[in-house]
């Protein structure tokens, strides 16, 4: 690193520690300016005039910006060296960044493995973000980790960058990525039965969720991949097929679309929550979510109850057999708006009140 640059920005800093904005300022301009820190400077001219030079003339901002890309990452706060945010551990390399390739595409991927894993009957739980989060925050916000500890989950944060959505979502409305065999749903198909196999879980056991937009592509697995994953979690989602361009994915989180393209019958249970104070992605997709969850069986008992769950009104619509798994699962959490059911306030679209969608979809996910 230039040595002045580094200087002055270790001066900003002192001067930061004793309340001296004004001279933190000060220093931080010298520093852009190509200017020496104070004391360094005034013995730098010292020695100018005494030798002919004259003071350095202030970088053009081209030269700023050149100097601060190339530098930017190199100086370290002393305390960055061992301060740990609040989310850091010493398993950090139980949560560490991932990539897959397949022939229709590629994706990065955060993967959290649970701790004896080895000696563990695994699952896997795919995890799809919603618009704006990344892997990080959708792990946070749902505390999916520390239920993958407990129950033994190998746990995949697919990442949509925003190279491919400005926002950073997954195209569930765009024709080419809801069909089987091409786009998103078969890069992310693909990446499960690679986890599947690498930690040799059962393909019984290969599960998927996601929150808003991840929620609606993690309907689009369920209908696209039902052979791969055998149960889906949808949080404030929307149902397959409902839209086909920009357009139509605004008229149905809106509530006001015309109609929806059918999906063939499949055996995938699902397990819907949504708030009915959503005003991102309107409540009556969850409900058509839970309508469209069918049984090759046909039509099957339905049992509707009504409580609080952690200080939050719920209505839970329960579709199942007498005996044996509930074939869906729709979850209305009164006075909730647009997040994670009981999640992580450290998250983004995350609300700790009410009911914990991610340990009830677990539940629902390994009943057997």
């Amino acid at each position: 690193m230039n040595p002045r640059f580094h200087a002055a920005i270790g001066e900003a800093m002192s001067r930061l520690r004793t309340a001296d904005v004004a001279g933190a300022t000060a220093a931080l301009q010298r520093a852009l300016s190509g200017e020496a820190p104070e004391g360094r400077r005034r013995a730098e001219d010292s020695r100018a005039s005494s030798v002919g030079f004259k003071a350095p003339l202030p970088r053009r901002l081209g030269d700023v910006l050149r100097t601060l890309s190339n530098e930017r990452g190199q100086f370290k706060h002393p305390a960055a060296e061992t301060k740990r945010g609040p989310d850091a551990s010493d398993d950090d390399e139980r949560f560490c960044q991932r990539s897959f390739q397949a022939a229709a595409g590629s994706v990065t991927y955060k993967l959290y493995i649970p701790a004896g894993h080895a000696e563990r009957e695994l699952a896997l739980v795919m995890m799809l973000h919603g618009c704006t989060q990344d892997p990080d925050d959708f792990a946070r916000g749902t505390r999916m980790n520390a239920l993958a500890d407990e129950f033994g989950l190998i746990v995949a944060y697919p990442h949509q960058p925003r190279s491919a959505n400005a926002q950073g979502c997954w195209h569930w409305f765009d024709t080419r990525h809801q069909r089987r065999g091409s786009g998103e749903p078969a890069v992310l198909a693909g990446l499960a039965l690679e986890l599947a196999a690498d930690f040799k879980i059962d393909r019984k056991r290969i599960f998927v969720a996601g929150l808003s937009a991840g929620g609606a592509m993690a309907d689009v697995l369920s209908a696209t991949y039902p052979d791969v994953f055998s149960a889906a979690g949808i949080h404030s989602g929307l149902p397959h097929g409902i839209a086909s361009d920009v357009m139509s994915a605004f008229a149905a989180m809106k509530g006001t679309s015309k109609g929806v393209h059918p999906t063939r019958e499949t055996d995938g249970r699902k397990i819907i929550f949504h708030g009915d104070a959503d005003v991102t992605v309107n409540p009556s997709n969850g409900k058509m979510v839970f309508d469209r969850a069918q049984s090759r069986h046909g039509k099957l008992p339905e049992v509707l109850t009504d409580g609080m769950v952690n200080g939050r009104r719920v209505t839970r619509m329960v579709r199942g057999p007498a005996t044996g798994p509930a074939t869906a699962e729709y979850w209305i959490v009164h006075g909730s708006g647009h997040a994670w059911s009981g999640g992580d306030n450290r998250g983004s679209f995350a609300d700790a009140t009410g009911p914990d969608a991610s340990r009830e979809m677990i539940r629902f996910f390994l009943q057997s």
